[in-house]
């Protein structure tokens, strides 16, 4: 007989096996100081692109002082216990009212986190004989909800239509030969490695075809996207169309929590049938009543957002104008795109973040093939002009030795002296 420790130990998993090498400075890195534009790290300034703060509303006054008063008001407890059996409140069920509102749905249900919420939200609404049709690059919180569902399961190319039209057809057939089951399909409001959104106007279209519902993660276009932040279904003007949206708060309300918004009666099936809801405490009022703060400057200061975008549109050009492959983005999410090994990722990153004061993510092989590397900025609405142009300078310098193959000598022993340093 095995030993399960023993397993894991001989396995460490495609990012565990590098934990020696990386933690601490790729991995689990430590960002310190008022969360903004500028953080430090390892003791030194940097220019941060890692945020999802995209409003710059965790460190507003007004948001820092509901959290405050909420937080002496009410402690970190209360309400004690799940909503169904103590832990419920008026404050809770305005927060549910005004997002409804918001996304022009009858009701909402708040979760406690958005990788919980999504991953049970697919185990209550399908049985065994429905069958999901999904993206293949939804997020890994769809993904794994997609693993513990029992019936089928059929995905289609990235934001390609006619495969799409095709899983549905191969859905439809099947539930035909069952009679038995429904579809739902699940895709995402923006894309958040890629930037790009998803493809929610025809996919809506082809309802008049099949019979499927809509589930939509939005988590990177709520409070992005649509002329009053609604999202990627405003966007696009389908809003209506979607019928179940999902967002967390952990983006452009840069807190903690996530809520589903869709028809009264079925949030209701949902509300007493969502295992993760049922069997865990309710968000403690410091958070419901922060984010019913953050809800309410999202709704009323545009400018948050038109700031956001601002920068956006300026960091997108500049990269673009510079040669840079920014792929197909049509949100604030801004990816670039370079060829390269990991131990040239690895020197660019240290370039960046010790010789540049540049700290961003970057995602290399195991995640995505050999020989490639990304980069993702997350532009948000208090970066500066300044800061944006010291970035591209910085990318522009880092690419010319990277395409010289500089990277390429520069040495991976310097990361153990970073290390340690």
């Amino acid at each position: 007989m095995a030993d399960i420790f023993d397993r894991l130990l001989k396995n460490q998993g495609p990012l565990g096996q590098h934990r020696e090498r990386a933690h601490g400075y790729f991995a689990f890195p430590k960002l310190e100081g008022e969360i903004g534009s500028r953080m430090k790290f390892r003791g030194k300034e940097k220019i941060v692109w890692s945020l999802n703060n995209y409003l710059g509303l965790a460190n507003h006054p007004e948001v820092r002082k509901a959290d405050a008063d909420a937080a002496a008001k009410f402690g970190l407890a209360l309400p004690m216990g799940a909503r169904m059996m103590s832990g419920n409140s008026d404050h809770h069920e305005q927060l549910e009212r005004e997002l409804a509102a918001f996304e022009s749905k009858e009701d909402a249900i708040l979760l406690n986190f958005g990788y919980q919420g999504i991953f049970s939200l697919i185990d209550t609404l399908c049985s065994r004989h429905d069958v999901i049709v999904y993206d293949a690059e939804d997020h890994a919180c769809i993904i794994d909800g997609l693993r513990l569902h029992p019936g089928h399961r059929f995905v289609y190319k990235h934001n390609d239509i006619e495969d799409c039209e095709k899983q549905l057809q191969r859905a439809t057939a099947l539930i035909e030969k069952q009679n038995a089951g429904g579809i739902l399909l699940i895709t995402e409001g923006v894309f958040g490695m890629a930037g790009d959104q998803g493809n929610l106007k025809d996919i809506v279209a082809l309802k008049s075809k099949y019979q499927f519902r809509l589930l939509v993660d939005d988590a990177h276009g709520f409070g992005t996207l649509g002329k009053t932040g609604a999202g990627a279904g405003e966007e696009q003007g389908v809003q209506d169309e979607i019928d179940l949206y999902f967002s967390t708060f952990a983006k452009s309300m840069a807190s903690i929590g996530a809520f589903v918004a869709g028809p009264k009666n079925i949030i209701d099936y949902i509300r007493y049938n969502i295992r993760s809801q049922i069997f865990a405490k309710s968000l403690p009022m410091p958070l419901v009543m922060g984010n019913l703060k953050r809800l309410e400057l999202l709704r009323n200061h545009p400018e948050l957002k038109d700031k956001l975008w601002d920068n956006a549109r300026k960091l997108q050009k500049g990269l673009r104008d510079k040669g840079f492959d920014i792929g197909k983005t049509d949100s604030v999410v801004t990816p670039i795109y370079m060829k390269g090994g990991v131990e040239e990722a690895t020197a660019m990153v240290m370039d960046l973040r010790e010789n540049y004061n540049i700290f961003c993510s970057i995602v290399v092989y195991p995640v995505i093939p050999k020989g490639h590397i990304i980069y993702r900025l997350i532009p948000t609405a208090v970066h500066t002009d300044e800061e944006i142009a010291l970035t591209l300078k910085a990318f522009e310098e880092t690419k010319e030795k990277l395409d010289s193959g500089a990277y390429k000598v520069e040495a991976i022993p310097d990361m153990a002296e970073a290390q340690t340093a």
